[in-house]
């Protein structure tokens, strides 16, 4: 079998790898959510068939401070100041060829302790089966690395995708693909960022 040099898929044998080096400076990398929506059915329940699903990122900075970027609540981050963290759009149906995208400013890894990269779903019944959802992190330099949310929990509306931890200067990421059943409250409180929660919009 051929190995695609330019693309790693983190799995359960492969569950981890270094975005970047010591030392090394890269620019913003780009963190793409996508999935495809299931045919739509006829009749007196299609309106129910659409998933909203969403990218979104919980942060932890070297210097303590957390926080969320996330389209509800019009959390939407910013590249160039703290969090450097930036979400670029909405897509609700998952119609957009370009899916939903995070930015991570990789300028400088020791800005970060940890980022961890989520979705949920908004809108919709849970289902993780059908919407076949892929995560790809593109660096600005080395290979793609994907995540496929695959071993889907439909009784849940969160998932955990991956980890990426700031270790000794390095940025490494680990994939997650953990289905939580509760939303970002639920997610915090299993991975510990320890933020307070009020109900958002968006």
């Amino acid at each position: 079998m051929a190995i695609n040099m330019n693309k790693v898929t983190l799995d359960k044998n492969t569950p981890s790898v270094s975005l970047t080096k010591r030392g090394e400076t890269q620019g913003a990398m780009r963190v793409n959510l996508n999935w495809t929506q299931s045919a739509p059915s006829r009749g007196f329940f299609k309106r129910n068939t659409a998933v909203d699903l969403d990218l979104a990122a919980m942060y932890e900075l070297a210097d303590g401070s957390k926080g969320v970027v996330q389209a509800l609540g019009n959390s939407f981050g910013d590249l160039d100041r703290p969090p450097f963290i930036f979400l670029d759009g909405d897509d609700r149906s998952g119609g957009s060829v370009g899916g939903e995208n995070l930015h991570i400013n990789l300028g400088d890894v020791n800005r970060f302790r940890r980022v961890l990269i989520f979705a949920y779903i908004y809108e919709g019944a849970p289902n993780w089966s059908a919407a076949n959802g892929v995560v790809t992190l593109m660096p600005t330099s080395g290979p793609q690395v994907e995540v496929r949310l695959d071993s889907a929990d439909d009784q849940s509306i969160s998932c955990a995708i991956a980890m990426l931890t700031n270790v000794n200067g390095e940025m490494q990421v680990q994939r997650e693909v953990r289905y939580i059943r509760g939303a970002q409250r639920d997610v915090d409180a299993a991975y510990g960022f320890g933020m307070n929660w009020t109900a958002g919009r968006k």
